[in-house]
């Protein structure tokens, strides 16, 4: 175990020494939860413009997703593990490059990643076959992931497993929606 908590560490400082004054705004912004509100008022009004009566019960599947997700990763993990962020760890504190206030105590799992790979995962499982661009939704969710490393609130393990979560979570919420939906499942 502690080999791989080094491995980590060496990797989230490798991953957080990759920075440049141009790219701080950007992975700030990136990292922000507030900057997607258009995105995803945009992705609700599509859906919904889209799907008209199937859209409150996709639109369902993806907030239960994302909450179950970002409950996991905050209420369970954390507590449990008591993994502190790099940010907080003072070993650490000389060698990275924070452009954020650090947060939260506790970093293990990124609750980013977990949330943002669930909405990418329940989209892609429920309509990634009708609409290719879909696919682009996971870029999205490995920038907003990667950000949490370059603000030096998560270590890549941190934000592995979110992403892991995030997709556990979609493919049991899109499974369920499918029982309750009653429909075929997907080939």
């Amino acid at each position: 175990m502690e080999t791989l908590n080094r491995l980590d560490t060496d990797l989230f400082l490798w991953l957080n020494s990759l920075h440049a004054p141009w790219l701080d705004s950007i992975m700030v912004g990136a990292t922000m939860r507030n900057t997607w509100i258009p995105f995803y008022a945009l992705l609700i009004g599509w859906l919904i413009y889209q799907y008209r009566k199937l859209a409150f019960g996709l639109v369902l599947t993806l907030v239960l997703a994302v909450v179950l997700s970002d409950q996991m990763a905050s209420s369970v993990l954390k507590p449990l593990t008591l993994r502190l962020r790099p940010c907080h760890e003072p070993a650490l504190q000389k060698l990275i490059h924070p452009v954020l206030e650090c947060g939260g105590t506790y970093g293990f799992a990124s609750s980013h990643a977990a949330n943002t790979f669930a909405l990418a995962m329940a989209l892609w499982l429920m309509i990634g076959k009708r609409f290719w661009w879909v696919r682009w939704v996971f870029l999205w969710a490995a920038v907003v992931s990667y950000s949490r490393i370059y603000v030096g609130a998560h270590y890549p393990l941190d934000v592995l497993a979110g992403a892991g979560i995030g997709v556990l979570m979609a493919v049991g919420c899109v499974s369920l929606y499918r029982k309750l939906m009653i429909l075929p499942p997907t080939p």
